[in-house]
């Protein structure tokens, strides 16, 4: 993926909410927008007009390590944040609404967890592919 774009309804209430709560390192700001990166992620906040629709299950998810999992999710939580969904999945996630209703997750895990659990818990029908990723899961076998 090379980035992903965001349109925000209050560019500096989106700008503070990002880089306050350690989810993007910011790198550049205009009056119209901002670039933060996520991780190798490009991340821009676009000033525009932005009505929430339902969007199901689509969300961003941002890695963080188990040790910050509960003060990040804390300070969230002490912010007003909006819980949108419980976790139900391998590893502690936190699910959450940014100012502009943007779905997003705060994950402990990766691919690697997640297959792993996968293994050991299939999902009905699950089809496994020959893909670098699952090449580990059989060489413990």
């Amino acid at each position: 993926m090379n980035h992903l774009t965001l349109a925000v309804s209050n560019l500096e209430r989106s700008f503070r909410f990002y880089t306050k709560h350690r989810l993007a390192e910011p790198v550049v700001r205009w009056q119209r927008g901002a670039y933060l990166t996520v991780g190798e992620l490009w991340l821009c906040l676009s000033l525009d007009q932005f009505s929430p629709v339902q969007a199901g299950y689509t969300h961003y998810a941002f890695s963080v390590s188990a040790s910050e999992f509960a003060e990040r999710k804390a300070a969230l939580l002490a912010a007003g944040v909006t819980e949108w969904k419980a976790n139900r999945s391998e590893g502690e996630s936190f699910y959450f609404l940014d100012p502009d209703g943007h779905q997003l997750e705060l994950h402990v895990g990766d691919l690697r967890s997640r297959l792993a659990s996968l293994k050991q818990s299939p999902y009905p029908d699950l089809q496994w592919f020959a893909h670098p990723c699952v090449a580990h899961l059989n060489a413990d076998d």
